[in-house]
Parts: C-alpha cells; sequence; structure tokens
C-alpha cells in the first residue's frame, strides 16, 4: 500500500494508522480482481466461440489471448500509480504479482504455438510478428527469473548449477544478467514486444471475424495495458512526487554498505517510515535511477538512504557519487509499517542491509510508537552497522529490546530461539521481517508453523526486479 504520508513531527504516529486503517480493506483485492478477469475472459471465450471453429486451434487462440491479457496487466501493476499499488499493499507485492502474471502468460504462449493455426489469409508479416513478440519477452521473463535461479531450482540440481556457475564464461555472462541497469533499460521494451504480438493476433486469430465481441475484448483490454505502459514510460517520470535533491555526504556505514545523506533544494519530500523511493543520482558517469528504502525518519530535514554493493554501480558509489551532485527522489512507494500489528507485542527480524526500513522505523519513535511491547532482532555476520545509534534509540525507548545476532559466533537465528529470546506467545505476536530471501522465507515459514497466523506475517520485498 502507497502511503500518501505527509506527516510531520507534530501529526505523528496517527496520520500513519489513520491512512492504514482507511485502506485496509482493499489491500488484498487487486489479486482477486486480476484472477477474476483472467477467468471472466477464459468464460467469454467458451460462450461466443464461433460455429465451426477447430477446437484445438480455438483453444490455442483462447491460450494466446489470455497470455497478451496477463501481460497486459502485468504492465499495469508496475505503473508506479499510488491507486493501483494500494489493491495489492503496496509496490512490492505488485511487483510479485506483476512477475507471477508475466511468468503465466508466457507458459500459456506455448499451447498457442502447437495448437493453433490460421486460415491462411493474415498478412505476410503476421507470422514473423508472433515470432518476434514470443522471443523477445521469453527472453525478458527468463533474465528476470535467473538472479532468483536458487527458488526455482530443486534443491538437488544447485550444486550442479553452482559448480557451472564457477566457470569463467558463465562468472562473467552472471555479473552481465545481474547488472541492474542494463536489465531495467532492456525490461522497459516489454510493452513494444507485447504490442507486437498483439498486432499478431489481431490479423491471425480466425475467431475475430464472427466473434465482435471477442476481438473488442481483446483490443480493449490490451489497449488499456499498453496506456499503462505508456504512461510509464513518458509521463511518470515527470511526475509523482519528484523532489529536488543535493548529496550532501557520502560515506561507509559497514562493509559493502554506503550511506548517502540528501538535502532538500526546494519543496522537502514527504514519506512514512519503511517506505522507500526512486532515487535519480547523477554521478561522474551520468545519471542512474535505483529503488532505495528511506532509512530516515520524516521528520529529519535530510534524506539518508543506505546501499549495499550489488552491482557496478552500487559498488563504486564512493567514487562516482560525491557531496553537492544533484539527485532527484520520486514516489514514495511501499507499505511496510508496524502500524499492520494487531497484536501487542511485535518481533521485527532484519537481515543485512534488511535493517534499513527498522532504521526508519527506530529514528521515528518518537513520532510513530508501536501500539506495544518489541523484540528487535538485527542478524549480521560480524560487525553490525549502526549498532551504537540503534542501541542509544532502543535505550531511550525501553519497550523496543535490541537483540544483535552475529551469524560468525552464534549461528543463523531460528525462530526457535528468537521466540525464546522474546518470551513471546505465537498466538499474540505480529512479525515484520527485511532481509535476504532466503533467510526470510525460511523464517516466515517457521513462524507460520510455530502458530504466528499468516495475517500477522509482513516482509518487505525490497528485490524490484
Amino acid at each position: 500500500m502507497t502511503l500518501p504520508a505527509r506527516v510531520s513531527s507534530t501529526r505523528g504516529e496517527h496520520v500513519v494508522e489513520q491512512v492504514f486503517w482507511a485502506t485496509s480493506r482493499v489491500r488484498h483485492l487487486g489479486p482477486v480482481v486480476v484472477v477474476a478477469i483472467a477467468v471472466a475472459e477464459a468464460l467469454l471465450w467458451l460462450v461466443a466461440r464461433p460455429a465451426g471453429e477447430d477446437t484445438a486451434s480455438y483453444v490455442g487462440q483462447l491460450a494466446g489471448a489470455e497470455a497478451v491479457l496477463l501481460l497486459a496487466l502485468a504492465i499495469v501493476l508496475v505503473s508506479t500509480l499510488p491507486w493501483v499499488d494500494v489493491y495489492f499493499d503496496g509496490i512490492d507485492k505488485a511487483a510479485v504479482w506483476h512477475r507471477r502474471l508475466a511468468i503465466a502468460g508466457i507458459v500459456l504462449v506455448l499451447p498457442h504455438i502447437l495448437m493453433s493455426h490460421g486460415d491462411g489469409g493474415s498478412p505476410g508479416w503476421a507470422g514473423p510478428a508472433g515470432v518476434v513478440a514470443t522471443v523477445g519477452l521469453v527472453a525478458l521473463v527468463v533474465w528476470a527469473i535467473l538472479p532468483r535461479w536458487r527458488s526455482v531450482v530443486p534443491a538437488p540440481g544447485r550444486r550442479l548449477v553452482e559448480a557451472v556457475h564457477e566457470w569463467p564464461s558463465v562468472r562473467w555472462l552472471s555479473r552481465l544478467i545481474g547488472d541492474y541497469e542494463i536489465w531495467r533499460d532492456l525490461h522497459r521494451t516489454t510493452g513494444l514486444f507485447l504490442a507486437i504480438g498483439f498486432a499478431h493476433g489481431l490479423v491471425d486469430a480466425t475467431a475475430f471475424p464472427d466473434a465482435p465481441v471477442l476481438r473488442w475484448t481483446y483490443v480493449v483490454t490490451t489497449a488499456i495495458g499498453l496506456a499503462f505502459y505508456f504512461y510509464r514510460e513518458l509521463l511518470a517520470r515527470r511526475g509523482h512526487g519528484l523532489r529536488d535533491y543535493q548529496v550532501r555526504e557520502v560515506h561507509e556505514v559497514g562493509e559493502g554498505l554506503t550511506e548517502i545523506v540528501l538535502r532538500p533544494l526546494g519543496k522537502p519530500f514527504f514519506y512514512a517510515p519503511g517506505q522507500f523511493a526512486m532515487l535519480h543520482l547523477e554521478s561522474k558517469d551520468g545519471w542512474h535511477r535505483h529503488p532505495f528504502t528511506l532509512a530516515s525518519s520524516p521528520a529529519e530535514p535530510d534524506v539518508r538512504v543506505t546501499v549495499k554493493a550489488l552491482g557496478d554501480y552500487t559498488s563504486h558509489l564512493q567514487d562516482t557519487v560525491r557531496p553537492g551532485m544533484p539527485a532527484v527522489l520520486s514516489g514514495p512507494h511501499g507499505g511496510f509499517t508496524h502500524a499492520k500489528g494487531s497484536t501487542e507485542h511485535q518481533i521485527w527480524v532484519a537481515g543485512g542491509v534488511g535493517v534499513t526500513p527498522f532504521l526508519s522505523w527506530l529514528r521515528s519513535l518518537d513520532h510513530h510508537r508501536p501500539p506495544g511491547r518489541v523484540d528487535f532482532f538485527y542478524s549480521v555476520p560480524g560487525e553490525a552497522p549502526y549498532e551504537a545509534e540503534i542501541t542509544e534509540i532502543t535505550e531511550r525507548h525501553p519497550q523496543v529490546r535490541l537483540h544483535v545476532v552475529r551469524t560468525r559466533e552464534a549461528g543463523r537465528l531460528t525462530v526457535e530461539s528468537a521466540l525464546r529470546a522474546a518470551e513471546a506467545d505465537p498466538a499474540e505476536l505480529s512479525v515484520f521481517m527485511c532481509g535476504p530471501e532466503a533467510m526470510v522465507t525460511s523464517l516466515q515459514q517457521g513462524f507460520r508453523e510455530a502458530g504466528v497466523a499468516q495475517r500477522r506475517i509482513f516482509r518487505e520485498y525490497f528485490d524490484w526486479r
């Protein structure tokens, strides 16, 4: 849920909680609507089937129409419009559904290719257009999945993949695929490939001449998706909360972690604790755009972000970004807020750079207090960035207890150790987590098995790809 959080130190936590509860009833409506639209189109195709249509070919054409619909819906979900995000509980959750719809759409392309056939009266460009659209869309979806290969490949096959990954050529390709800038620029062509695929289907489908309702449904739904695509590419970058800033400080806060402090040049950027924004930074080699969680408190005059060295750009921030350089913030996005907790006792779990939304929460405790007791588990290999500051904050706010888990000494954080240290009853807990995917997924399952209700487990999806 994207909160329009124009929060000041005088209004405090009540604004965030009021906005949250005003939209909490619709924050899971988006997935239901998406599934309903897909089912409705399938039923329409079954009811409006023209007489004489070959069954296998018609099913293949239905699969193609559903594929285009799902890909169009996937584009709508990442349009960055706040009124879209609110129905998916935030843009991070909308991005998860974006990936699911895109993968489902690509899967449906296979039966379309195998089963459907035209009547021979299509223009000569229709076939090649279908090939171009399919190859382009499949390549983009596979590229988006590859960085998450561990969640896709079964456990027995992971060692083989890791062994192949050590080959020099594969390591080079892995760095190329993992580069966020390259991926983002090429991923922006998704709408163009969808438009090509749409044109292929419009002239090649044999069902459309005898069933205008199918043709117009196909045209309208795809046109909506493409309209959102062109909005995002041509208009969204010019609005949606753009604020001018200047880099004030750039310094290392831990191994592989850099903090950037930004000062406003005009009207400040309003956000709620725990939200993230798109940061546009001008460095020595040009402008770069990345999503980063805002680690500062909304009450602070400056905005702070903490960046982990992952790609070529983020690994050399201290060399490429200097004080005085211009920056632009757009957003805010996300709805990771402890106001969602419905119990008096909360557990917060941060892993590595996943501490950033909790930093914002902690720095905002004077104005945004959780309802009761909090046990904050901060999992790090060794030195814990911001540990001194977090300790000082928790000493001023005794309702928050800090547990630093140094995994090299004490091993990984487990659900059992967290519940024991927190002296918590799982049935009376709300849990909030942000960190590496494997860690958060494992803990999420563990908390469910221990008795924490699924509706009380919240996680931040900071990998937006």
